[in-house]
């Protein structure tokens, strides 16, 4: 595809850096030339100075035969303002906008055709905040991704020596847990992948990738360590625009204490928020994290907009005894660098966020993408459409499938007639026609299946997908 992505920040450098890797033709827009020189040394991609919403700008980038614009500055406006150019003037397919404001969501006629003629908007800290919320109802888990309208989870666990499936052959598991059926979608050992089989030993620090029904993620969670007790008291170290959602959503079922560096932006938070804490001070002050009692809290979240000063101050709340501690980090070379020592969690807003773009620049009916182990693999959700002569995959047998090495079907979600009743807790039951199989080597794939494929490696997504495209006959 011809793309144009507008800003090179964070979010438009890891879009860029994806989208380049699987050969499409990328010219990135900025007003910053050094970042974008620095960009075009790492990339092979054209770059090109000036104001993204500028017609002569977005024809110099090349706006008359692109395929996709994603706007994605700083700027809601510009990025608002390059859609309607784009759509007016250069008649441009697809145009993705990222929009920071919550404003826009109450009236989504603003991005139809006859206003700002957005196809898709995204908002990466809304994405983040969704992020953090399912760390927090899973506390044991490094990565929690929902596929399926939520029906399918899979958890990124670490095993800890004492779970009753470390040290034991994975087929064990259904041993252990009868009425579930559950996959191990991949172990990361040392960094290294492992395609599993039933044979396969798990060991304690593996990194293991579990695939369940959402309501069965926790049993399957509590083979490979003992789970954590629930959240209850939570700090969070920035009041910025994650902080700030993150509190007003969690404030009614958690205690919460929130420290903000600006004064009168705490203020603001203060006035804003009803039942969360607002403390106006240096979230690396040791004083003011002992005087706050962070050895008390069963989770420290530093959400500034400073990597340093999240590294900085998860670490002292860490070595203070805060139980568990979450920094957001954008640089990503960081990001590798903390994970898993003393900081139980290092995330990256971008890798975040880039499944939501990436959905709609994937070939065949991708409903989502999410990158895993940041942005090593990724795991795929796929609509099958066509018949045996036109697809690759429907009506066949999992074992017929060509799937290439390092891919694995992880689960299928396949609507049903009659309504499904789902134990949401031990009180609650919920219905839905969604239901999901928990795919065996003679399970057949039919129209309409949403599928998860789970890759190991980005090697394989191009063919993965390739595999899933429905035929010419079909079209």
């Amino acid at each position: 595809m011809k793309i144009i992505i507008l800003g090179a920040g964070q979010v438009g450098s890891s879009v860029a850096e994806n989208l380049v890797s699987e050969a499409n033709d990328i010219t990135v827009v900025d007003t910053d030339v050094p970042r974008l020189q620095a960009l075009q040394d790492r990339l092979d991609l054209r770059v090109v100075a000036g104001n993204g919403a500028s017609p002569a700008v977005m024809r110099q980038a090349g706006a008359d035969d692109a395929d996709l614009l994603i706007a994605v500055t700083a700027s809601d406006q510009t990025n608002l303002c390059a859609c309607r150019i784009a759509q007016t003037l250069f008649n441009l397919p697809t145009r993705i906008a990222r929009l920071r404001s919550i404003d826009y969501a109450d009236y989504p006629e603003l991005l139809d055709d006859n206003n700002f003629a957005v196809d898709f908007s995204i908002c990466p800290e809304q994405e983040v905040t969704d992020y953090l919320k399912r760390l927090i109802a899973f506390p044991e888990a490094l990565q929690v991704i929902e596929f399926g309208k939520g029906r399918v989870s899979m958890v990124a666990v670490r095993a800890v020596g004492g779970g009753p499936l470390v040290g034991r052959q994975i087929k064990a598991l259904r041993e252990h847990l009868p009425d579930i059926d559950a996959r191990i979608a991949a172990i990361y050992r040392r960094d290294t992948a492992i395609i599993p089989d039933g044979d396969t030993v798990i060991e304690p620090g593996d990194e293991v990738f579990c695939v369940a029904a959402t309501e069965h993620i926790r049993a399957v969670t509590a083979e490979l360590r003992r789970l954590d007790k629930p959240m209850r008291r939570i700090m969070i170290a920035g009041g910025g625009n994650i902080g700030y959602r993150l509190a007003s959503s969690l404030e009614n079922r958690y205690e919460l204490k929130l420290i903000e560096h600006s004064r009168t932006r705490a203020e603001f938070l203060s006035g804003s928020l009803h039942k969360t804490l607002v403390l106006a001070g240096d979230t690396t002050d040791e004083m003011l994290l002992e005087a706050e009692n962070v050895d008390d809290m069963d989770l420290y979240l530093a959400l500034t907009n400073d990597d340093e000063n999240n590294i900085m101050s998860s670490l002292m709340a860490k070595r203070m005894g805060a139980r568990r501690v979450v920094a957001l980090i954008n640089r990503r070379a960081y990001v590798d660098l903390v994970q898993a020592g003393a900081i139980d969690i290092a995330i990256s807003p971008a890798q975040v966020s880039i499944g939501s773009l990436l959905a709609h620049v994937r070939r065949g009916d991708v409903v989502a993408v999410h990158s895993l182990r940041r942005g090593a693999a990724e795991a795929l959700e796929l609509v099958v459409h066509g018949d045996r002569k036109t697809s690759k995959v429907v009506g066949r047998r999992v074992d017929e499938i060509k799937l290439p090495e390092g891919a694995m079907i992880g689960a299928i979600v396949r609507h049903s007639e009659k309504p499904i009743r789902v134990e949401v807790t031990d009180l609650a039951v919920r219905e839905t026609h969604e239901q999901v199989i928990m795919p065996h080597h003679d399970t057949v794939i039919e129209p309409e299946d949403h599928v998860i494929v789970f890759c190991s490696t980005k090697r394989v997504v191009a063919r993965v997908e390739g595999l899933f495209q429905v035929g010419f006959g079909f079209l």
